[in-house]
């Protein structure tokens, strides 16, 4: 194989996104081939705008089937991630999905471990990995520069949204249409970061307010307090009814403390760690010298174009994953165990009772407002029928 031939699995916003850019022939060594949509006016679309030579289905499982694609891209509503990328491994495709990589945990084990049976290469469009400056922060932390982590806050902040914006379709904001709010839809890129970079806590906290600033009913307005088993903690803060926002993160250690705010990461550099200057210092008060660096970070972003060409030259090359799809699981774990906390109104370890949480889930889903024709499809069972 020379070349990917590349269908996409759902037109609509984002999936208008990487249809265009493969069509105009963005991504070296692939092509687009095929769009899948069961809505005709996007079909229609896609037929005026993306080539008459570009085949258009209604089915997912036709365009599996029909020989003309090598590896689907997956930009569905997120209950329908799993189960369409489980239905392409078993039919001998390559999948890149959308965030989030599902909905609950449980669903998403399935789909890891049917994607490794199949050899095929799986990827998650965690576009934010290619930002130089989550690099860069990843590097220091895992090479040790910053010793070891005492305390990690985001304050994550500006994904403000308006009540039209959530008007736009009667599935948007709902149990079972989206399967939960900020967590779920805004901050998959930053809590795949979070695990990415400061790795998994082992317990969480988590206060969400469900229609806090909109009439949704699922939350818009979360705080979650993390532990590690080093005695790390963390806090975690996001919203989408804040205006202006704030995005801050900033990550303490035993050398000092990063910030990474305004695309900018700045490094205060404890000559001495702290530890061992609070063992030898003997004056009373004082504290570690303190160096104030404003660290490079070269690089261009590559954005949802280097996930995709990163799958494809996975695919033709054997290149690594900088996002490999079974990391999902990961960023996933941590806003179910929000959720699962603050509908407990309790602590919750991590690993979670999965079944626990898929239970409770459920619940919110039979009262959920959302009507539309396929809402019992959203109540997938964990063998991944759709």
């Amino acid at each position: 194989m020379d070349k990917v031939r590349i269908g996409v699995v759902g037109i609509g916003n984002m999936g208008t996104a990487h249809a265009k850019y493969l069509a105009a022939g963005d991504i070296p060594n692939a092509e687009l081939t095929a769009v899948c949509d069961i809505n005709p006016k996007r079909l229609e679309w896609a037929k005026n705008n993306l080539g008459q030579h570009i085949k258009l289905f209604d089915n997912a499982e036709a365009m599996f089937e029909s020989g003309t694609v090598d590896g689907v891209i997956i930009a569905t509503p997120h209950y329908d991630h799993p189960p369409l990328a489980i239905s392409a491994f078993k039919r001998g495709l390559h999948v890149l999905i959308e965030k989030p990589a599902g909905v609950y945990t449980k669903q998403v084990r399935e789909m890891n471990e049917v994607a490794q049976k199949s050899g095929k290469v799986f990827g998650i469009m965690y576009n934010q990995r290619t930002n130089p400056v989550y690099q860069k922060l990843r590097d220091l932390i895992k090479s040790g520069e910053l010793g070891e982590i005492k305390r990690i806050i985001w304050i994550i902040t500006n994904w403000y949204r308006s009540q039209s914006y959530y008007d736009s379709g009667g599935w948007r904001a709902t149990w079972a249409g989206e399967g939960g709010g900020v967590l779920i839809n805004q901050c998959p890129h930053n809590l795949d970061l979070w695990q990415w970079i400061c790795g998994m806590p082992k317990r969480v906290r988590g206060f969400c307010y469900y229609g806090k600033y909109h009439d949704i009913e699922v939350e818009d307005d979360v705080t979650a307090y993390m532990e590690y088993e080093n005695g790390a903690t963390g806090l975690f803060i996001t919203t989408t009814g804040e205006a202006p926002g704030t995005n801050r993160w900033e990550i303490s250690g035993d050398r000092g403390k990063i910030v990474v705010e305004d695309g900018k990461l700045t490094f205060w550099r404890l000559r001495v760690p702290e530890r061992q200057f609070n063992r030898e210092y003997k004056g009373g008060f004082g504290a570690p010298e303190c160096w104030k660096c404003e660290v490079p970070t070269p690089g261009t972003e590559t954005a949802h174009r280097g996930i995709t060409a990163n799958w494809v030259n996975a695919i033709l090359k054997g290149t690594p994953l900088l996002a490999p799809g079974v990391e999902g699981i990961n960023g996933l774990t941590i806003s179910n165990a929000i959720h699962l906390s603050s509908w407990l109104d309790e602590w919750v370890e991590i690993p979670f009772d999965e079944d626990l949480f898929y239970e409770k889930l459920k619940e919110r889903i039979q009262t959920s407002r959302f009507k539309g024709n396929n809402k019992e499809d959203r109540v997938l069972d964990v063998e991944g029928t759709y």
